[in-house]
């Protein structure tokens, strides 16, 4: 009997296969979350980093650009008459016009054991704020959408009229509503009645501890940590001891949302330290971990390189964990970092478009031009890495991105700060010029990394802002044959004044030492010169086969057709500026121009530059993202190539799975409508009208032939003008000392 049982069992774990009665075993999920599946994405206010936080507009702009699932968030708080609304700060002033309103309205609470001066809701009947309406809270964020007057909505009104598909509410204050009477724990078990509440947080434990068991099954709390070192109110022991409690926390939560730091430390100079066991530790609890401090304009670790998804990214495809969500004001990236940047091989090397060209080097991570910015750009995976050539004293070619040392070196340190002059040809103001110092000076000066926003107190990589060492020409082409590279790019700038008072040709030199690197022989890579010189481009195309790319080095609108025909009798592409693609106002985009295809219809390739990472340098449209940047030029304008500082994130744009989906791809990889925002402003609000811009000529194009010269050039200095009369040469002296004083503080 035994013996008929086992041999049938073959015959019946069949059957129940073929009846479905044995399910498969699932595939693993590639996502470490807690559940398996992809993290979610909550949204602060709506889309808080662009429009004014808890307004209408905000929150559907959240779903609108973001994942279609993108959960909404409503910090809680609480009127007079026990309404409840949906603002960002428990200070009105801080996030609406209650100044305007009620100038006289302002008074002193305790709040959480802290006195603070404000406008509170506590002192105001809901029908008391309608005439108050919401602006942009952060300074550093445009505030024209603040004269679309958008009202106060309470926590109902975000339910029925944004229509999230998930809702979040957070209350940060309940034991401040409790001083005033009011019941938060009330409200919120009478609004669960009506609306579908996803998420109740709090940093308190017994508001939390009071809600448990009372809800609809399908209501997580969640259990919110602030500084390590601050008091939870209802315990009064630190957020920091009850971490290392999670035990308990589970008793009362389903789950926690902890500062981004808690998961990733940061150290004082916003360098990141080993992750922490946070999540892990959690996940073992079966809690759930949302993090929460992103925003693509706040400051963050530089080992982001200021890119807001590779930050992403490290919470939710690092590898070994992922958090469950993340609070962020910029919904649109965190969609597009889970949805499109997740586990993609950004170690598979695909030259194909668009083109990345980088900009001298990796030039937002270390300093331009240096060994370590052509090897991160490498790395990073650039198609081609370029060398601005300039030329020292002792005639060797190397590569440096301003013919000026003061912009990129510590010369003005140096014993060779005297040797500042004036060259009006090259530049309005003195500089200490590499024809001034021979190669074995220049190698005695360090590096000075680049920071184009330094104004905005937004610096690269301070930490290694002066390592690396310079390179020669001939070293370069030497790295770049040992890669895998598409190509390189060689600049050639201010050729005809190192002719015309060097007596130096540095087209004949860069001809030479291409030929004398087997750049003439090779097939595996390409060699582009860019310049904007017509005529150091026709010389190349009389002598050799190189690809030529002409740089426009101004803002243009449109190009004449002869002007176009022009640049094609020497030059197989172009080099465009953004503003000539997207014009903007104000940082407003306010049309997109024909130039891009007016170009390609000539059979010229265009690249677009100079692309940053640094929102302060993105158009508003670009939503201070630099992949919605890179989409709005690769699919929306059709570039062949993009020249930038961070060829990380342009490889990575390039990588990104939904770049396959053609139609079907997600809504928040739709390149930005040109002047979309402009139709969200009121009237009133809007930017002035931009003058039109400048057409390329013919005459803009053309250029006189280079000067007859030498491949070396002569040892003379050029003559520095001299000022005739006393009080010219100390007016002289003086900015000449000035701009020394500059360079020494900004290095």
């Amino acid at each position: 009997m035994g013996e008929r049982i086992c041999s049938a069992l073959p015959l019946l774990l069949l059957a129940l296969i073929h009846l479905g009665l044995v399910a498969a075993q699932a595939p693993k999920s590639p996502w470490q979350t807690l559940s398996g599946n992809p993290p979610s994405v909550i949204a602060k206010g709506g889309f808080s980093g662009m429009f004014p936080d808890s307004s209408l507009l905000s929150y559907k702009a959240s779903y609108l650009t973001g994942a279609a699932d993108t959960v909404s968030w409503c910090d809680v708080r609480l009127t007079k008459d026990g309404v409840g609304i949906c603002l960002p700060e428990i200070d009105l002033a801080n996030c609406t016009n209650i100044q305007t309103i009620y100038p006289d309205g302002k008074n002193n609470y305790i709040v959480n054991g802290v006195s603070t001066q404000g406008w509170f809701s506590v002192d105001y009947s809901f029908n008391d704020l309608v005439p108050v309406s919401l602006v942009q809270g952060i300074l550093s964020r445009t505030d024209k959408f603040d004269r679309n007057l958008y009202p106060i909505l309470t926590v109902d009104d975000v339910d029925s009229k944004a229509k999230p598909s998930a809702y979040w509410v957070n209350v940060q204050h309940d034991v401040f509503y409790k001083q005033h009477n009011l019941s938060m724990r009330n409200y919120l078990l009478s609004l669960s009645r009506d609306v579908s509440l996803n998420y109740i947080s709090s940093p308190e434990v017994a508001f939390l501890s009071s809600l448990a068991g009372k809800l609809k099954s399908k209501t997580k709390l969640i259990f919110r940590f602030m500084e390590e070192d601050d008091i939870e109110p209802s315990t009064n022991v630190t957020y920091g001891s009850l971490l290392k409690n999670l035990t308990f926390i589970k008793t009362f939560a389903s789950g926690v949302l902890v500062p981004k730091h808690y998961v990733w430390p940061v150290t004082s100079d916003r360098y990141l330290q080993p992750h922490s066991s946070f999540v892990l530790d959690a996940h073992k609890e079966a809690l759930e971990v949302f993090a929460s401090g992103f925003a693509n304009d706040a400051f963050f670790s530089y080992n982001y390189s200021y890119d807001p998804i590779a930050e992403y990214l490290s919470f939710v495809d690092n590898g070994e964990f992922s958090v469950d969500g993340v609070l962020t004001e910029f919904p649109i990236t965190a969609s597009e970092a889970i949805g499109c940047f997740s586990h993609t091989n950004m170690n598979k090397s695909e030259h194909g478009k668009p083109i990345v060209i980088s900009n001298n080097g990796a030039s937002g991570v270390y300093p331009d031009c240096t060994d370590l910015a052509y090897q991160q750009a490498v790395k990073d995976g650039a198609d081609f890495i370029d060398c601005p050539v300039q030329v020292t004293q002792d005639g060797i070619l190397i590569c440096m991105s301003s013919i000026n040392l003061m912009d990129v070196t510590t010369v003005v340190k140096s014993a060779f700060s005297s040797r500042i002059s004036s060259i009006p040809e090259i530049q309005s103001n003195p500089g200490i010029f590499t024809f001034n110092l021979t190669w074995d000076e220049i190698q005695k000066l360090r590096p000075a990394i680049s920071n184009p926003e330094a104004k905005y107190l937004l610096y690269r990589n301070p930490r290694y802002k002066n390592a690396g060492n310079f390179m020669k020409l001939s070293d370069f082409l030497g790295f770049a044959k040992d890669n895998a590279l598409s190509g390189v790019v060689i600049k050639i700038e201010n050729a005809a004044f190192l002719a015309e008072n060097l007596g130096y040709s540095v087209t004949d030199d860069v001809i030479t030492t291409l030929k004398d690197s087997g750049y003439n022989n090779q097939t595996g890579q390409e060699v582009m010169v860019q310049s904007a010189n017509s005529s150091v481009l026709i010389k190349f195309k009389q002598q050799t086969k190189y690809t030529l790319l002409y740089m426009i080095d101004e803002s243009i609108g449109d190009a004449v057709t002869s002007s176009v025909e022009d640049i094609k009798k020497f030059a197989h592409s172009v080099a465009i500026g953004k503003k000539s693609i997207f014009p903007v106002s104000q940082q407003f985009i306010i049309g997109q121009t024909e130039l891009v295809q007016k170009l390609q219809s000539a059979g010229l390739a265009v690249y677009v530059y100079l692309l940053q990472n640094e929102f302060v340098s993105q158009a508003w449209d670009f939503l201070s993202d630099p992949a919605v940047e890179i989409n709005g030029f690769v699919q929306g304008a059709g570039v062949d190539g993009l020249i930038t500082d961070f060829p990380r994130t342009a490889v990575a744009y390039k990588g990104n799975s939904c770049l396959k989906l053609g139609d079907k791809a997600p809504v928040y990889m739709n390149p930005v409508q040109p002047g979309g925002l402009l139709q969200l402003m009121d009237p009133m609000a809007e930017p002035p009208a931009l003058a039109p811009l400048p057409v390329l000529q013919v005459s803009d194009v053309v250029e006189a032939p280079l000067p007859v010269a030498s491949s070396k050039p002569s040892t003379a200095t050029p003559p520095t003008p001299q000022p005739s009369g006393g009080p010219r040469r100390m007016v002289i002296s003086l900015f000449s000392s000035v701009a020394i004083l500059f360079c020494f503080l900004i290095i």
